[in-house]
């Protein structure tokens, strides 16, 4: 792969001034590949931090409704509604979230940062279980961060 350096590149941050307010929505989704053994604590309440879905819920709604603070040139954008799922496999956690938005622009990224945040948290959450007898991780893994609708209604 080549690269090629860009003289004179700056970043800016799109004008949506002209564009009307409409409803607009974005589901996201990630997993966490974790220990079955993990997987049982966390359905058995059993993890030393305390619960994790619902701290990672918590932390996903407080990312998304601070998207525009962490990525630089996303727009500032009212939020209208959020819902953070979570499904328990036997050596994984997906995580689902949807955001909502009357607006200019998408909601795609605080639905990827809703995910990525709430994984992030899960890590953090379990990561004594998922240490092994060195201190590593060779188990665990974030996987498939990916939008997999966005919805724009049209007048």
């Amino acid at each position: 792969m080549k690269f090629s350096h860009i003289e004179g590149d700056k970043a800016r941050m799109v004008d949506i001034s002209n564009k009307e307010d409409v409803s607009r929505s974005a589901k996201a989704s990630g997993d966490i590949q974790l220990k079955p053994e993990t997987i049982e604590a966390i359905k058995n309440k059993k993890i030393i931090k305390g619960s994790v879905l619902e701290t990672a819920r918590i932390a996903s709604i407080m990312a998304i409704k601070n998207t525009s603070s962490v990525i630089p040139m996303c727009h500032q954008i009212p939020i209208t509604g959020i819902d953070v799922q979570f499904d328990l496999a036997h050596d994984n956690v997906k995580v689902i979230v949807d955001v909502k938005t009357v607006g200019k622009t998408g909601v795609e990224m605080e639905a990827l940062h809703g995910v990525s945040v709430a994984l992030l948290t899960i890590w953090d959450m379990v990561k004594s279980a998922e240490k092994d007898d060195t201190g590593n991780y060779p188990f665990t893994a974030i996987k498939n961060i990916r939008v997999l609708e966005k919805i724009k209604e049209r007048k």
